[in-house]
C-alpha cells in the first residue's frame, strides 16, 4: 500500500469516527431534552384538572389547581356550561367535588374550589411576561372530553406570539395581553393550563381560531397569561363577578407614531388628574404605550378600581399622575344568568366545552349545603362573607370598638405644629385646627369637601368611626373586594369596601400581617378621594388606635397628623349583629 493511499484511506476513517461521534453526541441531546419532557410532564399533571358537569348534563373542560386547599382556575365558559357545583377528576383516578368561587366574564376566567382534601396537588406558578417567540409549551387538559380517566392529554408546541390582542367579536368576552401558542388547543381544552419548558404555569388555555375551521384545531391557540390572571386572584377569591378596567379615555395614533388622548370622560379620574385630548400617552403601569392595541392590551390586564401610573406628554413635558380606574361594564352585562351574551359563539358538536348548551342548576351536595350563597353581583356570596370574617379578624386585637359608640374626641398636633381637636359623634364630625372650626352634620344635610382640598375628611372621619365601632353592619352595601396594590405602588393589601348614602370607602389591610393600614373616602364622584394612611399604632385607654396619620387628596398632601390623646364614651348598645370573625 502506498503512502498517499494509507493516508487517505486514515483521513477517512478519521472522518467516519468524527461523524459517528457527532451522532453519538447528537443522540444524546436529544435523549436528554426528551428525558427532560417526560419529567417536565409527569412533575405537572397530577395538579391538571378534568371538569365534568355535578348533573350529568351541560359541558366540561379543563382547569389546573394552584393551592393545596384546592382553589384551581378554569375558563368561565367551561364553568357557566358545568353549572355551580361540578366533578373534578384529577390524574390520580379520584373524583372529587367542587364549588364555583368568583367568575371574570370579561377575561373568561373562573375559579373554583375542589374539596375533601387539604393538600392537593399544586402548579407552580411561573411569570407569563418572561415568555418569548420560540419558546416551548406544554398544553394540558381534557380534550373533546376524552379523559375519562381523569389522566391528562399533552401536547407540545412552542410560543407563536406573546401580547396578542383578541376582540370580543359580539360578546363582552375580550383576550387582551393573550398568549398565542401552536400547541395544540382543542374543545375541552379550555380552563386548562399552559406551563412553559420548567414546568411553570404562565396560562389558562381558552380560544382558538375555530371559525369556519370545523372546531377542529389550526395550529393558532390562545392562552390568557398567568399575570393577568394573578391581578384578578383576590378579586375571583371574593365570590364576586369582577369586572376588568377602563380609563375613561379612548385613544388613537398620529402619523408619527405617537399614541393621543382622542376623548376623555370629564367625570373620569383621569380628566381630574389633568389629562386632556391630545395629550401623548406615554406608558401605563410602568410599560411604554407604542400603539393603540398595546393601550388596550395593557389596560385590560387590570381589575375595576386599581390605582395605577400613568405617564403623559403635554408640550414635550412629561407628567406622571395616579389613576383611578374605572369599571369597563355595567352590572346588568355582568350578571352570570345572561351566559348566552358572553360565551365564545360556538359551532353546534357533541363533547366540547363551549358547544353544548348550559346545564340545568344541580342541587348542592348535602356535605357542602354551606358552601354556596346566591346573590346579586356575585357567584357565590359564601366566599366573600368568609374573606371579611377573615380581614376584620385583626380588630380582635384592638379592643372592643363596639362598647365605645358614643363621642369620641381627639387631640393632637399637625405636621406644623398646629394643635388640633376633632369630635365624633352619631349626629356630626367636628375639627378645630388653630383658630379655625369646620362642622359636618349627618341630619340630611349635604356633604362638603371639608376642610377645603382634603377630598371631605370629616365624612372620612364619621365613616372611620362606624367601621370600627359596627364593622360592616350599618353600612348599604359591605363587601370583601380583593387585593390590589396600595396606592398603585409595592405590595397588594386586601381590601373592604363600604358604601352609605353614596359615599363610599375602600379600607386597607396588609394580606400577611393583617395590619390596618389605612383608608379612602370618597364622598361624590366628581370629588377626588380623602386618602388617610396610618403610621404607628399605640395604646388609647384598652383600644389600639393609629397615632400617625398622613392624609393627600387629588395627589398633593393635605397634612400629617400625630394623635395624642383620645377620649371614647360608650354609647348605646348596637342593635343587630355585626360581621364578625369565625
Amino acid at each position: 500500500m502506498t503512502i498517499a493511499r494509507y493516508l487517505f484511506l486514515l483521513t477517512i476513517g478519521l472522518v467516519i469516527g468524527s461523524f459517528n461521534a457527532g451522532l453519538q453526541a447528537a443522540d444524546t441531546t436529544v435523549l436528554e431534552a426528551q428525558q427532560k419532557r417526560i419529567e417536565v410532564i409527569d412533575k405537572v399533571s397530577d395538579s391538571v384538572v378534568a371538569i365534568f358537569s355535578a348533573s350529568g348534563e351541560g359541558g366540561g373542560g379543563s382547569g389546573v389547581l394552584i393551592s393545596k386547599d384546592g382553589y384551581a382556575l378554569s375558563n368561565f365558559h367551561v364553568t357557566s356550561g358545568a353549572g355551580d357545583f361540578m366533578k373534578c377528576g384529577l390524574n390520580d383516578g379520584n373524583l372529587y367535588d367542587a364549588v364555583i368561587v368568583g367568575i371574570d366574564p370579561t377575561g373568561d376566567v373562573a375559579l373554583l374550589k375542589l374539596l375533601g382534601r387539604d393538600d392537593f396537588p399544586v402548579a407552580e406558578i411561573g411569570n407569563s411576561d418572561n415568555l418569548q417567540a420560540g419558546d416551548w409549551v406544554y398544553a394540558m387538559g381534557n380534550p373533546f372530553l376524552l379523559a375519562t380517566d381523569f389522566k391528562p392529554t399533552v401536547t407540545y408546541g412552542i410560543v407563536s406570539g406573546v401580547h396578542r390582542y383578541q376582540y370580543p367579536a359580539g360578546t363582552i368576552l375580550e383576550y387582551t395581553d393573550c398568549i398565542q401558542t401552536d400547541s395544540s388547543i382543542n374543545p375541552g381544552n379550555s380552563g386548562g393550563p399552559l406551563f412553559n419548558d420548567d414546568g411553570e404555569l404562565v396560562g389558562i388555555n381558552g380560544r382558538g381560531s375555530f371559525e369556519k375551521r370545523g372546531r377542529v384545531n389550526s395550529g393558532a391557540g390562545y392562552a390568557i397569561s398567568i399575570n393577568q390572571i394573578m391581578n384578578f386572584l383576590g378579586h375571583l377569591k371574593s365570590g364576586r363577578v369582577v369586572d376588568h378596567a377602563t380609563l375613561g379615555a379612548t385613544v388613537t395614533s398620529l402619523s408619527d407614531g405617537s399614541v393621543v388622548v382622542e376623548t376623555i370622560l370629564e367625570d373620569s379620574e383621569a380628566y381630574r388628574r389633568g389629562l386632556r385630548q391630545g395629550d401623548e400617552i406615554v406608558s401605563f403601569a410602568g410599560r411604554p404605550i407604542r400603539s393603540v392595541n398595546q393601550y388596550k392590551n395593557i389596560l385590560g390586564i387590570y381589575p375595576k378600581g386599581w390605582k395605577l401610573p400613568l405617564e403623559f406628554r403635554r408640550n414635550q413635558e412629561k407628567q406622571t399622575i395616579r389613576v383611578r380606574l374605572r369599571g369597563l361594564h355595567n352590572a346588568a352585562e355582568l350578571i352570570p344568568g345572561e351566559k348566552k351574551k358572553i360565551e365564545p359563539p360556538p359551532e353546534k358538536k357533541p363533547n366540547s366545552d363551549e358547544q353544548k348548551p348550559a346545564a340545568k342548576e344541580n342541587p348542592i351536595p348535602k356535605p357542602f349545603q354551606g358552601l354556596y350563597e346566591k346573590k346579586t353581583g356575585y357567584a357565590n356570596y359564601e366566599f366573600n362573607r368568609r374573606e371579611q370574617n377573615r380581614v376584620l379578624a385583626t380588630f380582635n386585637e384592638w379592643g372592643d370598638y363596639a362598647s365605645r359608640n358614643g363621642s369620641w374626641v381627639l387631640t393632637g398636633r399637625n405636621v406644623a405644629g398646629t394643635a388640633f381637636k376633632m369630635e365624633l359623634d352619631q349626629e356630626k364630625t367636628e375639627l378645630t385646627l388653630g383658630k379655625k372650626t369646620w362642622t359636618q352634620t349627618f341630619d340630611g344635610a349635604p356633604l362638603t369637601d371639608a376642610p377645603e382640598n382634603s377630598g371631605g375628611l370629616l365624612v372620612a372621619l364619621y365613616h372611620l368611626r362606624l367601621f370600627l365601632t359596627h364593622h360592616g353592619f350599618l353600612f348599604s352595601e359591605f363587601q370583601y373586594l380583593g387585593t390590589e396594590p396600595l396606592d398603585g405602588l409595592g405590595n397588594r393589601v386586601d381590601v373592604l369596601t363600604s358604601e352609605l348614602t353614596s359615599v363610599e370607602s375602600r379600607w386597607y389591610f396588609d394580606d400577611e400581617t393583617g395590619q390596618f393600614l389605612g383608608f379612602d373616602t370618597q364622598v361624590r364622584d366628581d370629588l377626588d378621594e380623602c386618602e388617610v394612611r396610618f403610621g404607628e399604632i399605640q395604646a388609647f385607654e384598652d383600644l389600639q388606635f393609629p397615632s400617625g396619620w398622613t392624609i393627600h387628596s387629588g395627589g398633593e398632601q393635605y397634612d400629617q397628623w400625630t394623635i395624642e390623646s383620645i377620649n371614647f364614651s360608650p354609647g348605646p348598645k348596637p342593635a343587630g349583629k355585626q360581621v364578625t370573625s369565625n
